[in-house]
C-alpha cells in the first residue's frame, strides 16, 4: 500500500466559529438550532436512525418518530403524503422519473436551478423556459406559463408533461406568484411541481392552497437542518405514481422488496444525521414561519442602508419580498483591480470581522441573506461594510 500523508484531514474544522456572523446565501435557512447540533452528535453514527428498523423505510420508522414527523410534515405543507429525499434535485428527478416519457417536454422559469434542467435530462425530456424580464428586476411574468404551454401543444401535438415553478430564485431571490402558476396548470389540466427549496421552512408555504402536484423542500437550505436532506411533498392524486412501490422478484431466489419505493432507489440515503436534525428543528421552524414579514422588514432596511455604499445596488425585484439578496458592486470591484490581493480583498476584510459568507473572490456582484439575523448582527454587517468603503475611499452616504 501507498504511503499517504493523513496529517492534513486531522482536527478539521471551519473558518467560521463561535462569535461569527453567516450570511452565506445558502446557509442561513440552514443554520442548526443548539437541539439540532445534540441531534447531529447523537445521531451522526452512520444509519444511526435505522436501529430499530422493522419495516425497511426510513420514513416507517417508528423509534425515532420519524412516521409521526413524516405525517406531520404533510399536514405542515398542507400536503397529503411526504418522503425524505437526497435534496431537492432528488425529488425533482423523481417526479419526471414517474410522470414523464423520454422526449415529453417540461415547462419552467429561466431562473430555474441548474438541477431542475439536469433532472429533465437525466430522464431524457426536453425544457421550455418561461423568460424573465431581464435587468434589473430579472421578474418572471408568470402568466407566460399560459402561453409556452399552448407553445408546447402547437409544436409537439401535445400538452407539456409537466410545468415547474421555483418559488424563490436562487440567483436574484425573486418570489414568484405560485398561486397564479397553480391556477394556470390546473386550467390545463398540466401537473404542477413548485420548488420551494428557499420557501418551505423558513416561511408560510401551503401547496394546496397554491394548487400545488408536487412541492420539492430542501432541508439544509430551509429547514435548519444538516444535508444532504430533501423533501418530496405531493397530493394522493399522485402519491401513487411517484412512490410507486417495487414489483421485482428474482427468478431464481424468489427474492422481493414489495415496500422499496422504486424512484428513492428503495430507501433514501438519509437514515442518520440529515432526518435527525430535520426533525430536531421541526418545532424550531414551526415557530420562526410565523415571524416571516419582520425578516422581510429587515432585509428591506438592510438594503436600504448598503445601498448608501456609491454604486452599490440591489438587483431583483423592488421591493425585497425574500432575505436572499443580490447587489451590483462595481465600487468594490474597481478596488479590486488595484488591490494586491485582487478580488480576495473583500473576503479577507470580512473574515478580519468574524463575517462569513460573502464567495471569495467575488467583488462585481456578491449576494447573500439576512434570515435569521437579529438587528444588531445585522447593523454589525452594515457597519462592516461601510468601514471597509471608507478604508479604500468608496463614499458612502
Amino acid at each position: 500500500m501507498a504511503k499517504i500523508d493523513v496529517g492534513k484531514y486531522r482536527n478539521l474544522r471551519r473558518v467560521v466559529g463561535e462569535g461569527w456572523i453567516n450570511i452565506h446565501p445558502i446557509q442561513r435557512g440552514g443554520i442548526l438550532p443548539p437541539e439540532s447540533r445534540e441531534a447531529l452528535l447523537s445521531f451522526g453514527d452512520g444509519y444511526s436512525t435505522c436501529d430499530i428498523c422493522i419495516e425497511g423505510r426510513v420514513d416507517l420508522v417508528r423509534t425515532p418518530p420519524i412516521l409521526e414527523f413524516a405525517s406531520d410534515l404533510a399536514k405542515f405543507l398542507d400536503m397529503d403524503e411526504v418522503r425524505f429525499t437526497p435534496g431537492a434535485r432528488g425529488a425533482k428527478q423523481a417526479i419526471f422519473r414517474s410522470i414523464a416519457n423520454p422526449g415529453d417536454t417540461i415547462v419552467l422559469d429561466s431562473l430555474a436551478h441548474y438541477t431542475s434542467y439536469i433532472a429533465a435530462e437525466v430522464n431524457d425530456l426536453k425544457v421550455v423556459e418561461v423568460p424573465h424580464g431581464g435587468y434589473p428586476e430579472f421578474r418572471v411574468n408568470v402568466d407566460d406559463y399560459a402561453a409556452k404551454i399552448e407553445e408546447v401543444k402547437r409544436q409537439t401535438g401535445e400538452l407539456p408533461a409537466a410545468v415547474l415553478l421555483t418559488h424563490v430564485d436562487y440567483r436574484y431571490g425573486n418570489l414568484s406568484d405560485a398561486a397564479k402558476v397553480g391556477k394556470i396548470a390546473k386550467d390545463y389540466g398540466v401537473p404542477y411541481i413548485l420548488n420551494a427549496a428557499y420557501t418551505a421552512g423558513v416561511m408560510p408555504v401551503d401547496g394546496k392552497r397554491l394548487g400545488v402536484d408536487f412541492l420539492v423542500c430542501s432541508g439544509h437550505k430551509s429547514w435548519a437542518s444538516s444535508g444532504p436532506i430533501g423533501i418530496l411533498a405531493t397530493t394522493y392524486e399522485f402519491s401513487g405514481k411517484v412512490f410507486r412501490t417495487s414489483a421485482i422478484k428474482g427468478p431464481w431466489s424468489g427474492r422481493a422488496f414489495l415496500k422499496k419505493d422504486v424512484f428513492l432507489f428503495g430507501c433514501p440515503p438519509v437514515f442518520g444525521a440529515p432526518v435527525a436534525t430535520l426533525m430536531a428543528s421541526f418545532p424550531h421552524v414551526v415557530e420562526r414561519v410565523e415571524h416571516w414579514d419582520e425578516e422581510v422588514e429587515k432585509v428591506r432596511w438592510f438594503v436600504k442602508e448598503f445601498e448608501r455604499i456609491k454604486d452599490f445596488h440591489q438587483l431583483g425585484e423592488r421591493p425585497r419580498q425574500h432575505t436572499l439578496v443580490t447587489f451590483e458592486t462595481p465600487s468594490f470591484h474597481k478596488v479590486s483591480k488595484k488591490h494586491e490581493r485582487r478580488g480576495f480583498f473583500l473576503y479577507e476584510e470580512l473574515k478580519k470581522r468574524k463575517i462569513a459568507g460573502v464567495h471569495a473572490g467575488m467583488t462585481k456582484m456578491i449576494k447573500l441573506n439576512t434570515y435569521g439575523l437579529g438587528r444588531e448582527q445585522i447593523q454589525k454587517v452594515i457597519d462592516a461594510f461601510h468601514e471597509i468603503a471608507r478604508t479604500y475611499k468608496v463614499e458612502v452616504e
